[in-house]
């Protein structure tokens, strides 16, 4: 076999590869020899063929299965000889075929850059931390007790006031005709929580119980249903009922009802759980502090192809966010050609830091096993208990995802790595710096 290379620009590499004759011929003539261990032709016993008829019969199946092993096999030793690391299988052009003659093909792929890992000793990132006050507890125990309000119905003949849940029937309209989901019946519906379209509940205010009400509001430019976006509706709503809210009281009775032996057992596990939030939410940012080191400490080129792949995906879940209003204002206010400018930026920046944690993983022999796909499916479900269920399925199921959660697990393991060599302080902010992330950073 003779290897010419015939390009070398960045991570593109070409070569053109040729395959002797003698060498295809062997390979050939092997195939039929194995041919015809085993075939059988009327008149002769299986294996006993003559090589002759072996030949005439299956020599073209055997030259088709003997190209496909030459061209393989050579492929395999440019990219051995030449210590090539190629993103994808190689791309491979047949030149030149010829019965009797040399065989020509030309092999094209794209390479892994060389990456030479640094020691971390001299990256330095810094840890955000923010102490959980008393306020903070106490917020979180008035959103408990609010979430586990009660309503009694109100006796007197008094009108509706804000914080009043109105319990209604209506029937929505637009141009005089229903539509589809407008219509309700005893909804219980809280007069000031904006959980109807922009001024419905307002015009709900100050009346009694029986009234009907002729309530005129209109449908956000962004809302869901694409063809109510904008318009203007008429609901008939009838309130069939006023009720008040009736809290709960912050207490041991309070406490035992959320299972805690009383109220300080309560502010204990409360302040311990939001805690642990305000040490997740400062790993998040300990992680983006690190990836952004990384990415400055470190220049190197890499693949367009992986970068094509990256920003294709970016895009994608872009098209699909503006075709159902979710943009962000952020990207609302520029102009299409900035955003996808940024998006190959994010693209490149993501291949870059998948390349040289995969590179750390590799040197450091990092491994993911079971236990760890096990945890971290867990910890999924923890997150969501409702569907826990659902998740376990799912990832029983579905082979695909748990691959995905299986490199997902294995860059955090990395990361991990990393973090323990690097030099680390810590920084005291406000719960308001902890959690302000910036999104398009990340």
């Amino acid at each position: 076999m003779n290897i010419q290379e015939t390009k070398s620009e960045g991570l593109s590499r070409e070569y053109n590869v040729t395959i002797s004759v003698a060498d295809f011929n062997k390979e050939v003539e092997n195939k039929l020899k194995e041919i015809a261990k085993t075939v059988s032709i009327a008149g002769f016993r299986a294996g006993k063929v003559p090589f002759s008829m072996v030949e005439k019969k299956y020599k073209a199946n055997a030259m088709s299965e003997a190209l496909d092993d030459v061209i393989r096999n050579s492929v395999n030793e440019l990219l051995e000889k030449n210590n090539l690391r190629p993103v994808f299988t190689p791309d491979v052009d047949l030149k030149k075929f010829e019965e009797g003659k040399d065989i020509e093909v030309s092999v094209s792929m794209e390479v892994m850059p060389t990456i030479d890992v640094k020691d971390f000793s001299g990256i330095s990132v810094e840890k955000l931390v923010a102490e959980v006050s008393e306020e903070e507890v106490q917020k979180a125990l008035n959103y408990m007790a609010e979430s586990r309000r009660d309503s009694q119905k109100v006796e007197e003949d008094r009108e509706t006031k804000k914080g009043d849940i109105a319990v209604i029937d209506f029937v929505g309209s637009v141009d005089g005709v229903e539509f589809e989901g407008g219509k309700g019946e005893a909804y219980p519906l809280e007069l000031g929580s904006n959980s109807f379209i922009p001024g419905y509940e307002d015009q709900l205010i100050g009346k009694k119980a029986g009234d009907v009400v002729d309530v005129k509001a209109t449908f956000p430019e962004n809302y869901h249903a694409k063809d109510l976006a904008g318009k203007e509706a008429l609901f008939v709503t009838t309130i069939k009922e006023i009720r008040e809210i009736k809290k709960s009281e912050i207490n041991d009775d309070f406490a035992k009802s959320m299972g805690q032996e009383n109220l300080d057992k309560l502010k204990e596990s409360v302040k311990e759980r939001i805690a642990k939030d305000y040490e997740n939410a400062s790993k998040m940012k300990l992680k983006r502090a690190l990836l952004d080191a990384l990415d400055k400490a470190y220049s190197f080129e890499v693949p367009n192809k992986l970068v094509d792949m990256e920003y294709d995906a970016i895009v994608k879940q872009y098209e699909v966010a503006k075709q159902n209003n979710q943009l962000d204002e952020d990207e609302k206010s520029k102009k299409e050609e900035d955003l996808l400018k940024e998006y190959k930026e994010i693209a490149i920046r993501r291949v870059k830091l998948g390349l040289l944690l995969a590179e750390v993983g590799n040197n450091e022999k990092v491994q993911v096993n079971q236990d760890d796909i096990n945890k971290a499916i867990m910890m999924e479900a923890q997150r969501y208990p409702m569907q826990a269920k659902a998740i376990f399925d799912f990832y029983l199921k579905n082979k695909d995802a748990v691959e995905r959660l299986r490199t997902s697990v294995y860059e955090e393991k990395v990361i991990e790595f990393v973090l323990s060599k690097v030099s680390t302080t810590e920084k005291k902010v406000s719960v308001e710096e902890l959690y302000n992330f910036d999104e398009k950073a990340a």
